[in-house]
């Protein structure tokens, strides 16, 4: 079975950063579009970054523009979200997600992760 093992989820202060890694169990999707998402308390799941498998083209939400950079390892077939600055509304359950063709909506993104927590405090 093909899993998707997020890692890296934490409790931070304000202004600090944290790491969160996704790796795949197989190599199946070297060819799709890498992508996290977060699902903040009480709130619906939103997009928060993506990278394509052609060229490694990036894709930022406004909110976390600037501060987050997601990369990947095709070696390894691990994506990696690097959020510096955490802002409290930063805090959510974030999931990484696999699609053919990146984008913002969730719907297109066919295989995801169980998510994990990221809480920042003021």
């Amino acid at each position: 079975q093909v899993q998707l093992s997020e890692s890296g989820g934490g409790a931070v202060q304000a202004g600090g950063s944290l790491t969160l890694s996704c790796a795949a169990s197989e190599r199946t999707f070297s060819r799709y579009a890498r992508g996290w998402f977060r699902q903040p308390p009480g709130r619906e799941r939103e997009f928060v970054a993506s990278i394509s498998w052609i060229g490694a083209t990036t894709s930022y939400a406004d909110s976390v523009k600037g501060r987050f950079t997601i990369s990947r390892d095709n070696a390894k077939n691990t994506v990696y979200l690097q959020m510096n600055s955490l802002k409290p509304e930063d805090t959510a359950v974030y999931y990484c997600a696999v699609a053919p063709i990146g984008g913002r909506s969730a719907a297109g993104w066919i295989y995801w992760g169980q998510g994990t927590q990221v809480t920042v405090s003021s």
